[in-house]
């Protein structure tokens, strides 16, 4: 819009009647109707102007100017920016519009073109449904109802826009799908398009995706080897389906990889509004927090397994930063820390005429001598150890199933497990019994059957027995618990370690399933931490605990 000095009188008067209008016909419709190539309600709009055209003499119809499909909380359209560019260049003078809704939804917005800039250039502007005439009837435009409509249609528009999202979160929160695309490696089912079904062309690269992070591979050479075998990236992918992505660019780059390694909908989740609209006004997206999203878990069938999800989420919050040459992780890579400073090992490598190794030296002491020691290992040596002690965990493990099913076979004979159940199930029972006697006592007071003294007795004497059936049931449930807790315990050590049995090299899918992290101390020493270093614990205590009821036992069958 041009811009007018403060000192220079602006004739906003409109001249006299002209004898030809050049006039612009403008539609909007938010909404298309169906499949049709023009919306009917646009083929109804533009026939009511033609016919109120036509009876007009004075006015010469110079283009129409559709929306078709685009708001009108915001004055951003294609066609109004080009009646508006029309506008300045006097290729129009007269604006007409079905009715003031069809100008526009925006009560601001409106009154700056109704007021302001429409009287600035001497266009007339015509709604016909709302009377209004800014040439024939000026008086219709300075109506107190202009603006009042406007701030009506204004109002209709947020009432919708609080309806339409809340009617979307409902669906939502019933693990219903929610958007214009399905993730890669699904899409929508045919019969029903709030539900997702496998693409299993798409899925096989996702799970390759998966399987190439957790041997060791990194983000950055995941996307450069699918870049380097010409595989379209998940936009082109859906563009070559027909789908119309309207995303430019065809080559895989780290973040796309890694919103592939985040995303819970492989796992059956649905996490849905991770971004909403500022307002029905400012059609910009802001970002949803973690705790106001809706996510709904097994909505639909996963591509790859929970186990396999969370061990990729484990190490995506590893630090495990490659060298931009080296494609592949090191076998130790976020695993590796100093004892002293917490803070991750680099990898160096030392290149001497007759032999090449790799080492390891603390991150801390690299940028800072002073704040931390080198605790320094060379990785051959660190291999060889970790290698070691895994296989004494495992040959552990082997002994522990050995042991633990004979012990298994006397637990059976001596029935510990029923006995602990038979036990509890009676105190129980007691229980229930002390409080229905305690129920009647006080009817059976009230009623002359027991004496007043005897009643606070007896009342007494229920009571502390109920006190101490509750203190006795909770020892053996909690007896019952330990007992089954020591065997789910053991097993899960050994089965995590069985299957492991005669491991003779290191790679990086076992440390990932069996190790927590790795600590070097400046003297050199290793402190290996396992993940299941609590289910190791809980099997040795239940078998110290089994081994030593068995010596109380062997000793009172002697004594006896």
């Amino acid at each position: 819009m041009a811009r007018v000095s403060k000192y220079q009188t602006v004739n906003t008067a409109f001249p006299a009647i002209l004898s030809e209008w050049r006039a612009g016909l403008y539609i909007r419709l938010s909404r298309e109707d169906g499949d049709k190539v023009e919306s009917e309600s646009v083929s109804s709009q533009r026939a009511m102007l033609e016919q109120f055209t036509s009876a007009c003499p004075d006015i010469f119809v110079y283009d129409y100017y559709i929306d078709d499909g685009w708001s009108g909380t915001d004055f951003d359209r294609p066609s109004f920016q080009r009646m508006l560019a029309d506008i300045t260049s006097k290729k129009i003078n007269c604006v007409i519009v079905k009715d003031l809704s069809r100008f526009g939804r925006n009560y601001v917005e409106a009154g700056k073109y109704l007021e302001t800039v429409f009287p600035l250039f001497k266009v007339r502007f015509i709604a016909v449904n709302d009377n209004i005439d800014s040439a024939t009837n000026p008086q219709s435009m300075n109506n107190v109802i202009v603006p009042f409509k406007n701030i009506m249609n204004d109002e209709y528009c947020r009432d919708i826009s609080i309806k339409v999202r809340s009617a979307l979160d409902v669906r939502r929160k019933q693990g219903k799908f929610i958007g214009s695309f399905a993730a890669y490696g699904y899409e929508k089912d045919k019969s029903d398009h709030n539900k997702l079904v496998i693409d299993e062309e798409a899925a096989i690269l996702v799970r390759s995706i998966f399987e190439k992070f957790l041997s060791g591979h990194s983000i950055l050479s995941i996307a450069r080897e699918l870049n380097a075998r010409g595989v379209p990236n998940p936009s082109s992918y859906k563009n070559s389906k027909g789908l119309n992505c309207n995303r430019s660019g065809a080559l895989w780059c780290d973040a796309t990889v890694r919103r592939i390694l985040t995303n819970e909908i492989y796992i059956g989740n649905l996490v849905q509004k991770k971004n909403e609209t500022v307002s029905h006004k400012i059609h910009l997206s802001k970002p949803v927090s973690e705790q106001d999203r809706i996510k709904v878990q097994g909505t639909h069938e996963p591509i790859i397994s929970k186990e396999d999800f969370e061990k990729t989420q484990s190490l995506l919050r590893r630090d495990t930063r490659t060298s931009p040459n080296q494609g592949k992780l090191s076998v130790f890579a976020g695993f590796l820390k100093c004892a002293d400073c917490g803070r991750a090992m680099q990898k160096r490598t030392v290149k001497q005429p007759y032999k090449t190794y790799d080492y390891y030296v603390c991150s801390t002491h690299k940028k800072l001598k002073s704040a931390c020691t080198k605790h320094q290992i060379r990785a051959d040596l660190l291999e060889a150890a970790v290698l070691e002690a895994l296989n004494g965990y495992i040959t552990l493990a082997v002994d522990f199933d050995e042991v633990l099913k004979k012990m298994s076979e006397a637990e059976k004979k001596s029935g510990i497990e029923l006995r602990l159940q038979t036990e509890l199930n009676a105190k129980r029972k007691e229980l229930e019994k002390s409080h229905k006697i305690l129920a009647d006592l006080y009817p059976d007071y009230k009623c002359g059957v027991i004496g007043k003294e005897q009643y606070f007795l007896l009342k007494e004497k229920y009571e502390n027995a109920a006190v101490k059936l509750q203190a006795a049931i909770e020892e053996g449930e909690r007896e019952l618990k330990n007992h089954k807790n020591g065997a789910e315990g053991r097993n899960g050590f050994i089965e995590t370690f069985k299957k492991y049995r005669g491991l003779k090299t290191l790679t990086r899918e076992i440390v990932t399933e069996l190790i927590e992290n790795i600590y070097i101390h400046e003297n050199g020493e290793i402190e290996l931490c396992l993940k299941c270093r609590n289910e190791l614990s809980n099997a040795e205590r239940y078998m110290k605990k089994r081994t030593d009821e068995e010596g109380t036992e062997r000793k009172e069958d002697t004594r006896a």
